[in-house]
């Protein structure tokens, strides 16, 4: 069961990115006819076999050692342990951690009233979507202010320097989801 996991996890890498096995075999440095036996579930990989193929599809070793997804899933923010900052007025719970193939994460985010957050430029071809779940929050992506409302959706570039702001004193939650460019 294992290997078919791992062989599937692969080819769905190698398809999502229109990589022929030629291509992954180039990359990773793994014979081709060895990658055909792990993505058919016919060959059980030693760990440094998915050490180079993990290597060179910049993928993390544990990518391929996951359970399969399920069908659906139901997440609990007030079950995760959230990543806290400012001082304790942010709170960030992931809800669905980063996934390579589908190339996205998602938080839900508290900020107390009066918190502010300063993030950093990502990498070029990150995208952000924010959804205003209660409260207001206020924007700022480089210079410009935006004031995003309650049931308010707003999308930008992650490649700048960017401030969340909770201008009121009751708590804002927002969605956040995060899109990295393949």
């Amino acid at each position: 069961m294992v290997n078919i996991s791992i062989g599937d996890r692969l080819k769905k890498l190698r398809k999502s990115h229109d990589w022929s096995l030629d291509d992954v075999a180039s990359i990773t440095g793994v014979s081709k006819p060895m990658l055909g036996q792990i993505e058919r579930g016919q060959s059980s990989p030693t760990i440094n076999i998915l050490w180079k193929i993990a290597t060179g599809l910049k993928v993390p070793l544990s990518y391929f050692l996951q359970s399969p997804d399920p069908e659906f899933s139901i997440v609990n923010p007030k079950e995760k342990e959230p990543v806290i900052e400012e001082n304790g007025a942010m709170r960030a719970y992931t809800i669905f951690p980063y996934d390579p193939i589908k190339n996205y994460e998602m938080f839900l985010i508290e900020f107390d009233g009066g918190c502010n957050h300063f993030s950093d430029a990502h990498m070029e071809g990150v995208e952000e979507c924010i959804h205003v779940l209660e409260g207001q929050l206020q924007m700022v992506i480089g210079e410009q202010k935006v004031d995003v409302q309650r049931n308010h959706f707003f999308r930008f570039h992650g490649n700048i320097r960017h401030e969340y702001i909770n201008l009121s004193k009751d708590m804002c939650i927002v969605q956040n989801i995060i899109f990295y460019k393949a």
